[in-house]
């Protein structure tokens, strides 16, 4: 049989262990003042898995990663303050607030992508004398996918 866990030295290690959530967390809030946010988002993580209901290190991580422009997981950060304190202000803001940046987000980044598409695409039509202005991409509003159709006037 194992002996029984001491608790006075399973308390000094829960201690240890929050002191150290404080100081990564202490340390992410210097970052931040540093203009140093990849470094804060770092340490506001490590602070978080010493201390899973670390608030302050969450909020700040939420807010660290906003930016970042992670905007997802800064919601994801924002969510799991609110699941601890659902009163907390800046918290019920970004909520509120960050779903439509992300919509937004996420809309600038697919027109980037598709630009970077249509470059490509005329990259290699470019040796047929045609380009991407040969085709016409229509989206189609009931399942939001996109047809194609090519028009040689172009």
């Amino acid at each position: 049989a194992s002996p029984e866990p001491d608790p006075s030295k399973q308390w000094y290690q829960r201690r240890v262990r929050d002191l150290r959530s404080v100081l990564h967390a202490n340390r992410a809030a210097c970052h931040v003042l540093c203009g140093e946010f990849k470094e804060a988002e770092e340490d506001c993580s490590a602070a978080i898995e010493l201390n899973p209901q670390y608030l302050k290190a969450l909020l700040r991580r939420g807010q660290v990663r906003e930016k970042l422009e992670k905007l997802t997981q800064a919601l994801e950060d924002y969510k799991s303050v609110l699941a601890l304190d659902p009163r907390n202000g800046p918290a019920l803001e970004a909520t509120q607030r960050l779903p439509r940046e992300i919509e937004v987000q996420q809309e600038k980044m697919k027109q980037e992508c598709i630009s970077k598409l249509k470059d490509l695409g005329n990259i290699v039509l470019k040796p047929f004398g045609l380009s991407t202005d040969n085709f016409n991409m229509v989206q189609n509003p009931e399942t939001g996918g996109y047809n194609i159709q090519f028009s040689q006037n172009k």
